[in-house]
């Protein structure tokens, strides 16, 4: 019998408690992070994570984080074990390369072990996403950097950045010297560092209440308890043996034809077993867009838990029951350095994502996910007249891409990207115009484009903004304009994206996917984000769904009636819309 099986069993009330404490800790990290930040990208946007890891390096919580960045946070921490064998109380990393585990090199992490009693027992995790990392490019995406060093991102390989709780000052310089925006930036950094002290005194306190071998127990007893309810799920799927493919958009000239994905998944329920291959793929491209090791394992996770029991805990203990095969050298396994991570958290990281979500929909009604809308990533930098003409940069969280319609709900209309899972907000307007010399014209939903089906998509978004004085660079990374998202058992299409910069005459001008442009005072940039595509056939929607979707702006009249073989009668102007039950019956039989 094993070490862990002679263990001796926590109580069940002993065992949640704990586990909510944890969680609670994790929650109390993010808030500190939140409100302590000085970007936006941070503090409105909340493109951040937190989680604790064991000191053996399993990931133990992850209570809130973004999907894309917390599920390979245990590899992190090991390289932080491996490359510092005299770890002690105290310390702080910085770590923030695609190659030893981090997701890209616009996600600085804060890594800090928690000792008890002088065992390394846990290791609190705060990942934040920056607004400047010293890129080649004022972005901390470089879609078109054919390899790391024309990226020329500040990557930290799991840096000590604090001993004995006393930071190192070079570090500090060397970033300050190198970052567009130093201030804010070693503003952001101390709010991430001071997130994961917040869970290191936390997770001590904790000790200090249990003891070190009922946490112990805990640890073991927990990951056990969330294997065991990740096998009960997948004993509930239908064996399978799913092939699926996806193409992200091409990215003419440096990648001029559209890039496929391939995943394999199989489903084993007497084993309780899910396998993910993805080793048959292209090598890595002369661009941005390769996924890091991290991000092709995140994202694999979470196309395979969105088809999943929501409440499964997502830790170590769960993800035993899924195996993920990759191969180095791939666009999406592991990178063959030099190629390029830098846009690993967006773009085929959401695709990945959809071709699983989608090839789960394959097992029958009521399994998995349309396709989420894709890739809109939108940097903003130059000179505030308001400050003396200081260097401004940041990542706007303006746009919102429209959710997957699913088996039981519609598409969630603050969606974000599929990597992101609803957890980075859309922004505050207000704050973006205070933080930033830039005015919104609007922020709206765009009629008509959601993917119909029985679930239909969300909409997209449409956004206009541009300087209120002087010129503004704006760097964008999109996707979805030649390949829209896609629905699936019987559901639509999701509207395409599209950028467009508008000169002060009004004349508007479609951007390519990939750009870096100015714009000069009276010009604006619009972007058309991607909507979500439907589940199920449009014509078992509900009508009472189709009449509130029209009465809302979201559909039209004409789609209600050819799409969804609804007949509507009255307006929405004088509030007399209404459905036509009977031309509506007669219609649907046709």
């Amino acid at each position: 019998m094993s070490a862990r099986r002679r263990r001796a069993k926590l109580d069940p009330v002993t065992l949640s408690v704990i586990a909510n404490r944890v969680d609670a800790i994790v929650r109390e990290m993010s808030n500190t992070l939140l409100k302590s930040a000085r970007s936006t990208v941070i503090a409105s946007a909340r493109d951040f994570s937190c989680t604790v890891v064991t000191g053996e390096n399993r990931l133990l919580s992850a209570t809130d984080g973004i999907p894309v960045h917390v599920f390979g946070s245990d590899l992190q921490t090991r390289s932080m074990v491996e490359l510092h064998p005299d770890l002690a109380e105290g310390d702080a990393y910085l770590h923030n390369d695609p190659y030893l585990g981090n997701t890209h090199a616009g996600d600085q992490t804060i890594l800090v072990p928690v000792f008890f009693g002088g065992r390394h027992v846990f290791t609190a995790c705060a990942k934040a996403h920056q607004a400047d990392i010293g890129n080649s490019i004022p972005s901390t995406y470089h879609a078109a950097a054919r390899d790391v060093y024309e990226e020329g991102a500040l990557v930290f390989p799991c840096t000590r950045v604090e001993r004995g709780y006393r930071p190192i000052a070079d570090v500090i310089r060397f970033c300050r010297a190198r970052i567009r925006v130093p201030d804010q930036w070693y503003g952001d950094f101390l709010a991430t560092l001071g997130s994961a002290r917040t869970g290191e005194r936390r997770l001590k306190e904790l000790g200090a209440k249990y003891g070190l071998a009922t946490i112990l127990a805990f640890v073991e007893e927990w990951l056990d308890y969330s294997e065991r309810r990740m096998a009960q799920a997948i004993r509930r799927l239908p064996r399978a043996r799913v092939s699926a493919t996806i193409a992200h958009d091409p990215i003419p000239p440096l990648v001029p034809d559209p890039i496929p994905i391939k995943v394999v998944v199989e489903i084993d329920p007497d084993q309780a077993a899910i396998e993910v291959d993805l080793r048959n793929n292209i090598d890595n491209l002369p661009c941005g867009l390769n996924q890091s090791e991290a991000c092709v394992r995140n994202n694999t996770l979470i196309g395979v838990l969105n088809g999943l029991d929501p409440d499964i805990p997502r830790n170590a203990g769960s993800f035993r029951r899924i195996t993920i095969r990759i191969r180095e050298g791939s666009v999406v396994g592991k990178p063959k350095f030099p190629a390029s991570c830098s846009l690993a958290t967006t773009n085929i990281a959401d695709r990945l994502i959809n071709v699983i979500q989608s090839a789960f929909a394959e097992l029958g009604e009521g399994y998995g996910l349309a396709h989420g809308g894709t890739g809109m990533s939108a940097v903003v930098s130059g000179k505030d007249y308001r400050y003396g003409g200081a260097p401004f940069i940041n990542q706007l969280s303006l746009n919102v891409n429209g959710g997957p319609g699913g088996p039981r709900a519609d598409g969630w209309v603050t969606y974000g990207i599929p990597a992101g899972g609803g957890m980075i907000y859309r922004e505050s307007i207000e704050l973006v115009e205070v933080k930033h010399p830039i005015l919104v014209d609007h922020h709206r939903l765009r009629p008509a484009s959601a993917g119909a089906g029985r679930r239909r998509g969300s909409p997209g978004g449409e956004v206009v903004y541009g300087p209120r004085r002087d010129p503004m660079t704006l760097s964008i990374a999109s996707d979805s304009q030649v390949f829209p998202a896609q629905g699936v058992r019987g559901g639509g299409a999701g509207a395409p994206s599209a950028n467009f910069r508008i000169g002060a005459n009004g004349f508007e001008e479609k951007m390519p996917a990939v750009t870096v442009f100015e714009l000069k005072h009276g010009e604006r940039v619009r972007f058309e984000n991607a909507a979500g595509g439907g589940y199920g056939e449009p014509k078992r929607r509900e009508p009472e769904r189709v009449l509130a979707d029209v009465r809302r702006g979201w559909e039209t009249v004409e789609r209600a009636r050819a799409i969804y073989g609804v007949v509507l009668t009255g307006s929405v102007a004088d509030e007399t819309l209404a459905i036509d039950r009977a031309a509506t019956a007669a219609l649907r039989t046709v």
